[in-house]
């Protein structure tokens, strides 16, 4: 089998159990909307705009509702002694990693899409004219997200902490997500020009860019430990 041929297969492994189980799905989605209608009640629109405090509160919903999925990724696996098969199987093990970013990423984009619409209808918010660039900061952002996420949740899921670790090892490592995404997120939503976002799409690019190649390096000493 080909390298593409075996992150494909570690792809559609992951997101057929997940569309027959939906049992990430459903948490990360729930989630989700309870924050969203908590913030909806609790945010007195008088005296804050919901333009001002919209960005952090969706990205932080964002990175939580991703924990929530992310940090079960090697769960299946290491329940049933699946992932000891896995490790013995002739796979590549930066295929595994990488299908399983994959996997990951897909999930987190369908939940970051009901974020969105979620706190659009919530906070009335007005995406303006710059949409599409909305789209490429938020996914530049999770793709950064995702791959830590995944890296660190191999590491949790092999320790007697589970996943109750994953928060103190990923959350420090997330800063320049929430920076760079946050502020981006929230010119583009009070309808700056674009221009003014150019550098924390960079620092996102390089995030991203990084935290891919470190799950691919890393990966490997990680699952063999």
């Amino acid at each position: 089998m080909t390298y593409l041929g075996q992150v494909w297969a570690i792809v559609h492994k992951d997101l057929t159990i997940e569309f027959r189980t939906k049992e990430r799905f459903a948490a990360m989605a729930s989630f989700a909307v309870l924050v969203g209608l908590l913030f909806h009640y609790a945010l007195d629109v008088t005296v804050v705009r919901p333009q001002d405090i919209a960005s952090g509160v969706i990205w932080m919903t964002v990175i939580f509702s991703a924990l929530l999925g992310v940090g079960r990724t090697f769960y299946l696996e290491e329940e049933d002694g699946a992932m000891s098969g896995l490790l013995h199987s002739p796979i590549a093990l930066d295929a595994l990693f990488v299908g399983k970013f994959i996997a990951n990423y897909i999930l987190v984009a369908m939940i970051t899409v009901l974020i969105f619409v979620v706190f659009a209808g919530f906070f009335r918010l007005n995406f303006g004219g710059h949409f599409v660039a909305l789209i490429g900061i938020v996914s530049l952002g999770a793709v950064g997200l995702v791959g830590i996420l995944t890296l660190f949740s191999a590491v949790s899921s092999r320790t007697r902490m589970g996943e109750s670790l994953l928060p103190v090892l990923a959350f420090p490592l997330l800063v320049p997500v929430v920076v760079y995404g946050v502020d981006a997120t929230t010119r583009i939503l009070v309808g700056r020009p674009l221009s003014e976002v150019a550098g924390n799409v960079r620092m996102l690019a390089a995030f991203a860019l990084l935290s891919i190649m470190a799950g691919v390096v890393l990966f490997r000493f990680v699952v063999e430990e």
